[in-house]
């Protein structure tokens, strides 16, 4: 029986998610999780065959469980579950170790194919964004900013403040300061509007 974990902070997505993966006899939703660190304790916990996870979860974004996930000795696979079509974010969760990135639009035609993928541990390819085909796709804008930058100007872009993304990222308000400041310089911009612009030309967020 394989086991699976699913996180995602919006109870109908589980719901729905938990029904599709029940037309299979052989797999088992063990675990569900409503935020980013509840996701990590559960996998921890349960040791889950793969984990489906929102990028876009209170606490600790998607990306952020993935790394976390990878740092303990697991053999869970992560695929990303999320609405944003965003080649940086996807690179980012490739990066963390995730080893797929599903747009929530697309699940109806491809969640099971993909799961069934990971759970054998395929290769996963759905078109649009995989582990193998994605390097090099960003801007030179993007090249120059590291990952937790990125991530830093995403939820800046969202409204949340230092001491928040501190939080998120579990990392000091005053590193998260460094993050925003660093990318700021690196852009060559000097207001928070400045990153909201940045952000939505580059599908961090939807305008």
């Amino acid at each position: 029986m394989k086991q699976i974990l699913i996180a995602d902070d919006h109870t109908a997505v589980r719901s729905g998610l938990r029904a599709v993966l029940a037309q299979r006899a052989d797999w088992e939703v063990v675990a569900e999780a409503s935020d980013g660190r509840k996701a990590l304790a559960a996998a921890i916990q349960t040791r889950p065959h793969l984990a489906i996870v929102d990028f876009s979860l209170p606490s600790m974004t998607g990306v952020e469980v993935a790394r976390r996930i990878r740092q303990h000795p697991l053999e869970t696979e992560v695929l990303i579950f999320t609405v944003h079509n965003s080649d940086l974010i996807a690179q980012q969760a490739f990066e963390a170790g995730a080893r797929a990135y599903l747009l929530k639009s697309d699940a109806n035609k491809l969640l099971l194919a993909t799961v069934d993928s990971l759970l054998t541990h395929k290769h996963v390819f759905n078109g649009r964004f995989s582990s193998k085909s994605n390097s090099g796709r960003v801007g030179d804008g993007h090249q120059r900013l590291s990952p937790r930058e990125q991530l830093v100007i995403k939820l800046v872009a969202e409204g949340y403040s230092n001491k928040s993304i501190g939080a998120i990222l579990n990392i000091s308000v005053k590193t998260a300061e460094a993050h925003r400041a660093a990318a700021m310089r690196k852009l060559d911009v000097n207001s928070i509007a400045g990153l909201v612009r940045y952000a939505v030309r580059t599908e961090l967020i939807e305008p």
